[in-house]
């Protein structure tokens, strides 16, 4: 089957173009309720399923899980009031094309087998959060499988001197979901006012994210979903250099061509030139995609050094160790420690630091050096392993949650797991990866649960499992809002009635009080 035929578009073309001849996925691709690839085993009992998480882990599992197991039912729970995880608050505004994923995650919420439970968090969230709660282990008691899809909501600190006492740091995450509209960060109000220099620590895609919106021309930002407070804040923004510092070189750097092609590309904006002892002298014996990138760190930006009014460098081979202030207690410059490869041209190079220092003046600072899942309340309760080093939830590596034992393996060496428990996407692998590759890990654990309620295997209990109609009286208790799909779309056709008085698709609501009130 071409990829052409697909009636909807699953992914954007670049996603499309990494996902070709990697997974069977292209053998499912007729609607969810019309073919049948697997039977059940329980006398055609349809299995409940509760999914944890309304991102593209969670989408893509639901759509596999009710592919693959005649009428099986979901319900999907999502703290905020609106559905699509970092779909909706971490693809940059610029690049509208990445979200064409929605339109088969509405393909998925069309089903009468499929219920969307917003502004419903799972487990106590603390007293910062407005909208209803439920023990982990209720959830447990009332469905046959439960999916962790909830991705990764913290950053990765630095752990350097003055990192959290100076004002102007903030973390990329921070700054993503303050430019997407994501309610925790709305009131972030960065300030690029106060000097002409910006530093970014991490050289990932989302380090240049970040970059690209500092150095856009806000004129052509204001045509996307970007925040209108974010437009403001950034047409005052007084940056004119970027630094985007990472601790090895280009030829281990974590960004891909496509945004360092964009980066090149913007009007007006130039690029210094990378140090040239740092790539291989014959960059024609590189392999393809490696090539390409090279060449195009070679090549530079279309804008060059003299004639235009901003700039971005990547520095490479420089480790973070101090931030240093100004007597206002604002960041003013930081401190890097040089590092040395042991193979420069190698990806997979080692680095130690070095006793050279150098000081690049920062006037904001943006910490892009990844993110980590944690541990929901009631895990430890569950039995659920968590990893709190490599912020994941222990599994089989197919989904399969390991669950909490005196021994992690039984006699012949096979991991325990925890029937009916099975995670997917960030918090199952770690946060790396492209939608593409989110939605192959996916559908690996919706396969690893048709295969195992297909074999018989064992499941949560099902003294109780009616679902989201057995939770509902939990829920009720509290008399909170809860939000369906059908007033979801409300906020969604809100928002798009914004956005059309200011000349965009969409001016999203900057608080979940205000998509709640959208919703009635």
């Amino acid at each position: 089957m071409r990829m052409a035929s697909l009636a909807k578009p699953w992914l954007c073309s670049a996603c499309l173009h990494h996902a070709r001849g990697r997974t069977p996925w292209l053998t499912v691709s007729s609607a969810i309720t019309t073919r049948r690839l697997y039977t059940t085993s329980r006398d055609d009992r349809p299995l409940r399923m509760a999914v944890i998480g309304s991102g593209p882990a969670g989408f893509y599992t639901a759509y596999r899980v009710m592919s693959r197991i005649h009428q099986a039912k979901v319900d999907m729970f999502e703290a905020l009031p609106v559905p699509f995880g970092l779909v909706r608050f971490g693809v940059a505004p610029d690049h509208p094309e990445v979200k064409n994923c929605q339109d088969k995650f509405e393909e998925v919420a069309s089903s009468p087998n499929f219920t969307f439970i917003g502004n419903v968090a799972i487990g106590n969230q603390g007293h910062h959060f407005q909208g209803c709660t439920i023990p982990l282990a209720s959830v447990m008691r009332h469905y046959d499988a439960v999916v962790f899809a909830y991705g990764a909501s913290k950053d990765k600190k630095l752990g350097i001197p003055h990192e959290s006492e100076l004002k102007g740091i903030y973390s990329a995450r921070e700054f993503v979901g303050w430019y997407n509209g994501l309610p925790e960060y709305a009131h972030l109000a960065p300030d690029l006012t106060q000097g002409e220099e910006a530093v970014i620590i991490g050289q990932g895609n989302v380090a240049l994210d970040v970059a690209r919106m500092m150095l856009e021309n806000v004129d052509v930002l204001r045509k996307s979903d970007i925040t209108e407070y974010a437009i403001e804040a950034l047409s005052k923004s007084r940056i004119k250099r970027v630094h985007i510092v990472g601790r090895r070189g280009p030829m281990q750097a974590a960004f891909t061509i496509k945004e360092v092609r964009e980066l090149m590309k913007l009007h007006g904006v130039s690029f210094h030139p990378v140090d040239m002892t740092l790539l291989p002298d014959e960059l024609s014996k590189l392999p393809r995609a490696r090539r390409r990138l090279m060449e195009i760190l070679v090549k530079g930006s279309t804008t060059r050094l003299g004639h235009s009014h901003k700039s971005w460098s990547l520095d490479f081979c420089l480790s973070p160790a101090e931030f240093n202030g100004s007597t206002d207690g604002r960041v003013q410059s930081t401190t890097f420690e040089q590092t040395s490869l042991s193979s420069p041209f190698d990806p997979a190079s080692g680095v130690q630091t070095l006793s050279d220092k150098l000081q690049i003046p920062s006037s904001v600072v943006f910490r892009s050096i990844g993110y980590k899942s944690v541990a929901l309340p009631g895990f430890a309760e569950a039995g659920i392993l968590f990893d709190d080093r490599k912020g994941i939830i222990q599994n089989d590596g197919f989904g399969r949650v390991l669950q909490n034992t005196r021994s992690d393996v039984t006699g012949n060496g096979e991991a325990i797991t925890l029937p009916g428990a099975y995670c997917a996407g960030w918090v199952k692998r770690g946060p790396t990866g492209v939608i593409a590759s989110t939605m192959e890990d996916a559908f690996s654990t919706a396969d690893a649960i048709a295969a195992d309620w297909n074999a018989g295997s064992p499941f949560l209990s099902t003294a109780n499992n009616h679902g989201w109609e057995g939770l509902r009286a939990e829920v009720n208790k509290d008399k909170c809002q809860v939000i369906h799909w059908e007033d979801w779309k409300k906020i969604d056709k809100a928002e798009k009635e914004r956005g059309f008085l200011v000349g965009k698709e969409r001016e999203k609501f900057p608080s979940t009080d205000a998509m709640l009130a959208a919703a009635c």
